[in-house]
């Protein structure tokens, strides 16, 4: 017998390690199958969903927002507030709320699944700038810009034909 009966509970913590071990694995791979369906029902690659950094990419390009959020993903602390910005972007992409979108953030095994194997089709980018515009130049409200306060931009003007 070893000091303190430590034989006894070693076997139980190598069992106990193990099967935990295969948990997590499998929950690893529910979640990776769930992110590859999600890929492939916006009609992205799902192998996108396997590699770092581009697969944030092809994420931004699923919600409809502009390349430079990779930017945003990759500082520390802003990284954060723009991820769960993105979570509930790509919630509504699928036609759920920001409800949903609490669930995504905490309970991610649970439903990202239920959103890539649920009757959820792919609405499309879910930001509103990618759909309707975010004004004449890309910064604040439609209709609003640096060029005037009613958005009469010279530069974003139909062209006119030449006068004969």
């Amino acid at each position: 017998m070893g000091f303190n009966g430590t034989e006894d509970t070693t076997g139980f913590f190598a069992i106990f390690g193990l099967v935990m071990g295969i948990i997590y694995l499998a929950i690893v791979v529910l979640c990776i199958i769930s992110m590859w369906k999600l890929f492939e029902k916006a009609g992205k690659p799902g192998w996108a969903s396997i590699i770092p950094i581009y697969n944030l990419i092809i994420l931004i390009e699923i919600v409809g927002k502009p390349t430079i959020w990779i930017l945003w993903m990759l500082i520390p602390c802003v990284n954060v507030v723009f991820a769960v910005w993105l979570t509930n972007l790509f919630s509504k992409s699928f036609g759920k709320s920001e409800g949903y979108t609490v669930g995504l953030i905490l309970l991610p095994m649970v439903f990202y699944p239920l959103l890539a194997f649920g009757d959820y089709p792919y609405l499309g980018p879910s930001a509103a700038e990618a759909q309707n515009g975010f004004g004449p130049n890309g910064f604040g409200p439609k209709g609003f810009g640096p060029s005037g306060f009613q958005g009469n931009d010279p530069f974003n003007q139909p062209p006119n034909p030449p006068q004969v």
